[in-house]
């Protein structure tokens, strides 16, 4: 077990709901139910916001380290400071492209509680002094699009929205737009190419920091849709309460799409930092244990470009950075469990195969590099596999994100596996989320992939200075 492991012993203190209040509530998504339902009064939070000055909303978003629920973890009160001074307009994106296998925890937020989302980005309009505020969709999700949608309607028709908003001199509106169903558009700067009719790619930082150079090169601040959501509550309960949840590094709550090999898969939401992923996975109040009773093989603990995780890493608990001192991450809050009946290696491919074909194609390493990972884990599966594609997998590998990576036939030149955060020769992260599962697989499960190997015939790869056959 990892040193940074924590008591392991299942909290019976209730678990404050700071998002998901309304997700059993039969007309949550409505105005009605937002405002007389859930854990806060509905739409209050923004009228506290309204009586403080900008900059104290901003303060206080800093004081309770919000951390971004997208992937990255940043601080959302620290980003917003990032943007450049007294250049106007300004935007606030919400991205709601939630597209990374096995994460479903923003869609049930657009379709349960779309005036949460709604509220939570105009206090963040508020904040920065936004002129208009984007809710980006993602394409797959019309039922998020429609409940979107309705509450816009009704949040402007009781002037929660437009100019003058409950009588104070803050105006502002808020766009509906829908994505087509690109994974890079999760990708904040492809994400908003797309926004201005462009194709979804992304672009080059520095020099294009959204918050200097954004949506038509004007400052602008893309939140994730469960970062917005937080606010909320955040403004109505204060820091001090918001602080008493989860860790020092890492306070509050954070919605888990947890699937796979469990008893009971869902999306629930845990306090950070004091739960384990022992707990997320055998508590009756989260997954219920390994299905069928089972044994845990690995996990992937923050959606499928995160490096795996193996049964002596499941006393960690759910903070990004003792996540990442173990080499991988929690990502969009996607947790995908497997168990002893897994095939690694069709698990691996099945990954990859998604990132090869959700490439945008605007970096070589990435076009080129995935496709062949793909193939050649491809032919492996079907049998032709020869005994250089290990080798040629971990170069491959090598090229998108250099490693060092150890040859899979000549393990004992001990060099690193699974290098992270993952260095890149990509603009954006997705090659790199390509080789994650392989470099995984392969330092684990070596003797699958060797075991589905039939042919004899070997091609020569070089990798890191050492020639395989």
């Amino acid at each position: 077990m990892s040193d940074t492991a924590v008591d392991t012993q299942e909290s019976t203190q209730e678990v404050p709901k700071v998002v998901s209040s309304r997700f059993d509530v039969d007309d949550g998504h409505t105005l009605h139910g937002y405002t007389q339902s859930g854990s806060f009064e509905g739409y209050a939070a923004l009228r506290r916001a309204l009586t403080m000055t900008p900059g104290a909303v901003s303060e206080l978003v800093k004081d309770a380290t919000l951390l971004g629920r997208g992937g990255a973890g940043f601080p959302a009160g620290v980003k917003w400071g990032f943007c450049a001074p007294d250049v106007w307009p300004r935007y606030v994106v919400a991205n709601g492209d939630e597209s990374e296998p096995g994460t479903y925890k923003d869609r049930l937020l657009m379709e349960r509680d779309p005036h949460q989302l709604i509220e939570g980005s105009l206090i963040a309009a508020y904040a920065i002094g936004a002129a208009q505020v984007f809710l980006y969709v993602r394409g797959e999700m019309p039922h998020a699009q429609e409940r979107i949608a309705a509450a816009l309607n009704e949040a402007y028709e009781a002037n929660f929205i437009g100019k003058n908003i409950l009588g104070t001199d803050f105006s502002v509106d808020i766009v509906l737009t829908f994505g087509a169903g690109a994974y890079i558009v999760g990708e904040e700067t492809a994400l908003i190419e797309s926004l201005e009719g462009n194709r979804g790619m992304p672009r080059l930082k520095p020099p294009f920091f959204p918050a200097a150079k954004g949506l038509y090169m004007m400052p602008t601040i893309v939140n994730n849709i469960e970062t917005l959501s937080n606010l909320p509550w955040l403004l109505s309960h204060g820091v001090r309460e918001y602080r008493s949840i989860g860790t020092e590094a890492s306070p509050g709550t954070r919605l888990i799409a947890l699937s796979g090999d469990v008893e009971r898969p869902g999306v629930y939401e845990v306090p950070q930092g004091t739960t384990t992923f022992r707990e997320l996975f055998e508590s009756e109040r989260y997954g219920g244990g390994i299905r069928g009773g089972r044994e845990l093989k690995m996990f992937i603990p923050g959606g499928a470009s995160a490096p795996w995780f193996f049964p002596e890493q499941v006393d960690l608990p759910l903070e990004g950075r003792v996540v990442g001192a173990e080499g991988s991450m929690l990502g969009s809050g996607a947790v995908v469990v497997m168990d002893d009946t897994t095939d690694a290696v069709r698990a691996c491919w099945r990954l990859v195969r998604f990132f090869a074909r959700e490439s945008c194609g605007k970096c070589t390493p990435c076009r080129e590099g995935t496709v062949w990972e793909e193939r050649i884990l491809r032919r492996i599966l079907d049998g032709q596999g020869r005994p250089s594609d290990l080798d040629l997998l971990l170069d491959v590998a090598d090229n998108i994100s250099p490693g060092p990576y150890p040859l899979a036939a000549h393990p004992e030149a001990g060099l690193e596996a699974v290098p992270f955060p993952p260095r890149q020769t990509t603009i954006c992260p997705l090659g790199p989320s390509s080789v994650a599962p392989i470099t995984s697989a392969i330092s684990r499960f070596r003797h699958e992939f060797e075991g589905k190997i039939n042919r004899k015939d070997s091609i020569p790869v070089t990798s890191a200075g050492v020639t395989s056959v």
